[in-house]
């Protein structure tokens, strides 16, 4: 994704950043931790090894994400947040703690105390 060439405000830039489905979950599992492709890809449900390189991709473009690369056999790739994506994780932590509210009320407190939420 390139970045456009007018906007109405900054809010936009950050928005196109962590825009879609997949962007926001990434850069909270590598908020656990530095991750390979694989880790991530078994992390998060429904992500397709493609979409996921292209995701990370992005979040590399903007800066958001560090890719390492090890020598040897078999190849070796790890991503980690950069201190942008540490800062973005901020934002995306308070989308989590309301994401918890709504589910609290909407009764699906067995969902949250499985995945060791509360």
């Amino acid at each position: 994704m390139k970045m456009r060439n007018s906007y109405t405000c900054p809010l936009e830039l950050t928005h196109d950043i962590i825009r879609g489905k997949w962007k926001p979950i990434i850069l909270w599992q590598l908020g656990k931790g530095a991750a390979s492709p694989s880790a991530l890809q078994n992390d998060i449900v429904g992500i397709g090894q493609k979409m996921l390189l292209q995701q990370l991709g992005e979040l590399q473009n903007f800066g958001m994400v560090q890719k390492e690369q090890y020598e040897g056999y078999p190849l070796k790739v790890k991503y980690s947040l950069t201190n942008k994506g540490e800062r973005m994780l901020n934002i995306i932590a308070a989308m989590q703690e309301i994401g918890i509210e709504l589910m609290k009320e909407d009764g699906r407190e067995e969902f949250l105390k499985n995945k060791g939420l509360i």
